[in-house]
């Protein structure tokens, strides 16, 4: 899995992201371009921001027993596969400020480093180790942007 907290990876994501336009069509799925980028937003949002709900004490066990390891682990994401609700994202959305919030949110994650993360909660998951935190980042947002072939 390659390092998202790395300067050049994240670099080359971002630079993938740069080549997506408004109308660029997925390879599989149902999802625009800029509802693709508000979905990568959301685990960001999580990260960053008390945006989202969290979940309650059995739903939070239920996740880490029956999601988190298909999050957090190495094993790539399948195509169409079903996603929370939470990162459903049914309506338009502005491209160009959905885009620049997912650099943004890049570049945030990558100054702060991987040791900041290390052993940080996670809104849905629960505390995850620093490498954890660089497959659930970097993971997602390179199933999409294969998605849409960037």
């Amino acid at each position: 899995m390659k390092n998202i907290f790395d300067l050049n990876e994240t670099n080359k994501v971002i630079n993938r992201i740069n080549k997506l336009h408004v109308t660029t069509k997925p390879s599989w799925g149902k999802m625009s371009a800029d509802q693709m980028l508000a979905h990568c937003n959301v685990t960001y949002e999580m990260a960053f921001e008390d945006k989202h709900k969290k979940p309650n004490g059995f739903v939070m066990f239920m996740l880490k027993l029956f999601v988190k390891n298909t999050v957090v682990g190495d094993k790539p994401y399948k195509k169409n596969s079903k996603t929370a609700p939470q990162f459903l994202i049914a309506d338009a959305r502005n491209f160009e400020i959905e885009k620049e919030r997912l650099i943004n949110y890049l570049k945030k994650a990558q100054s702060l480093g991987e040791n900041h993360f290390h052993g940080k909660e996670y809104h849905s998951f629960g505390k995850l180790t620093k490498q954890e935190w660089n497959i659930m980042f970097y993971k997602h947002l390179d199933h999409h942007l294969t998605q849409f072939e960037v």
